[in-house]
């Protein structure tokens, strides 16, 4: 199972408070840190955000980052271990300024903006900085903000975060974000680990494209507009289905569309890694990793409205919040310190035997937003790849448009517009 992060811990993790010199990570950031060294694994991730308008200076957008960002602590955070050796616990070193001319710099580049996105997402960030970058890219009909991160440091929720202050809104939206499993009654928290501990039975499909990841990553996306989801989302006759219920099934019927599932796809079934918020409603600002992962299972047969409902009733069956919350409390009261159990433990949880692959999905909730006259047209999450998962599935919703985004590696670049296309498909296929 995952470590998962110490709730307390990090909620002063937000705005400038004191801290140590340096102190010891979270159990979620260290064990992301550590991941960095397996194989061809980078874990940088990222959001994408495209603009309709004329771009801002590299100076420009230098003071903004500095004026709207400076007063986030996490964000002058330099990662390091210490020098007992590979197994000591690794620690963050808090920074005395915040320097936006280290991590803003002049990326000049002729590549379309998938080309240099992937190039950008495949780079390291060194640990000699906080390790982040902001990215000031060309694109059709205006430019786009790539911010770019280890994983170490900021998790989905914190980029939509950073992205929301960054930019301008014409009027105050409370802040929201979307969590699967949100106002579905509680069960008792020993349920609710048990239901937690009971994922890690090996049920999970493994695909034909699992395998070694190697160095070089693809990206490839499609658009829905905000009116075809949400038709979707009212093609149950028993409710409205939530949007992630809805890519999540988009997300089964694609990968049987595009004919990886097999031939007897309910045995085992398809299993989708699906990244859950485990923030307090008062914590929307908090910066840092603050979720736990789910399995969540796809069914792979039947029509588009059949998977839909099968989704939905397992999403709201399970308590997607509640089972996370219980598995990050838990994880994050364990001993700081590595052992076969956890590297065991670590290694299954990135096999094909856990999970098919990643399903994430994130909104903004934050309605119209603009960088001076320029208006924010769509976003796009950007997972890292895991070992052994050369393929990642992403949905992200910002105002008029949901983004479909599938990241793999350089060796599966084909499945990336065949897969974003066929998600959209099914979504538009639910729609009466």
């Amino acid at each position: 199972m995952t470590p998962h992060p110490s709730l307390p811990e990090l909620a002063s993790s937000s705005r400038t408070a004191e801290r140590p010199a340096a102190f010891a990570m979270p159990p979620l950031d260290a064990w992301l840190y550590r991941h960095q060294s397996s194989g061809a694994v980078c874990m940088t991730a990222g959001i994408l955000a495209r603009f309709e308008g004329p771009a801002p200076s590299l100076p420009g957008l230098r003071e903004l980052a500095r004026r709207r960002w400076g007063a986030y602590e996490r964000l002058r955070w330099t990662p390091g271990a210490p020098a007992t050796g590979s197994g000591a616990w690794p620690h963050w070193t808090p920074g005395a300024e915040f320097d936006p001319g280290q991590h803003i710099p002049d990326s000049p580049s002729p590549a379309p903006l998938e080309a240099r996105t992937a190039q950008l997402l495949a780079h390291p960030l060194g640990p000699a900085r906080p390790p982040w970058q902001l990215h000031l890219l060309p694109a059709p009909d205006g430019f786009a903000l790539l911010l770019r991160a280890h994983h170490a440091l900021l998790d989905g929720v914190s980029f939509v975060t950073l992205l929301r202050d960054l930019l301008d809104a014409p009027a105050a939206v409370p802040g929201q974000r979307m969590r699967p499993g949100a106002g579905e009654p509680a069960g008792p928290p020993r349920l609710a680990l048990a239901r937690a501990l009971a994922d890690l039975l090996p049920r999970a499909r493994p695909l034909p494209f699992h395998g070694p990841v190697d160095s070089r990553r693809a990206v490839a996306w499609s658009r829905v507009s905000a009116a075809e989801l949400s038709a979707a989302r009212d093609a149950l006759p028993s409710g409205r289905a939530s949007a992630n219920a809805v890519f999540l099934a988009a997300a089964a019927g694609a990968l049987r569309t595009a004919g990886v599932t097999g031939r007897l796809p309910g045995l085992p079934g398809l299993c989708a890694m699906v990244p859950v918020d485990v923030r307090a409603d008062d914590e929307g600002a908090v910066l840092g990793n603050r979720y736990a992962t789910v399995r969540v299972p796809l069914p792979a047969g039947g029509g588009p409205q059949r998977r839909l409902a099968a989704v939905d009733g397992f999403t709201r069956r399970a308590a997607l919040k509640q089972r996370a919350r219980a598995q990050a409390l838990f994880v994050a009261s364990r001993p700081r310190r590595y052992g076969l159990v956890g590297e065991v433990l670590g290694r299954y949880a990135d096999s094909p035997l856990y999970s098919s692959l990643l399903c994430s999905s994130m909104a903004t909730h934050a309605g119209p937003l603009a960088l001076g006259p320029a208006r924010l047209t769509g976003i796009a999450a950007l997972p890292p790849l895991s070992p052994g998962h050369p393929v990642a599935m992403t949905m992200a919703v910002h105002d008029t448009s949901a983004t479909v985004t599938v990241t793999t590696d350089h060796a599966h670049r084909h499945l990336g517009a065949r897969l974003s296309a066929l998600v959209r498909e099914e979504i538009l296929a639910l729609v009466v």
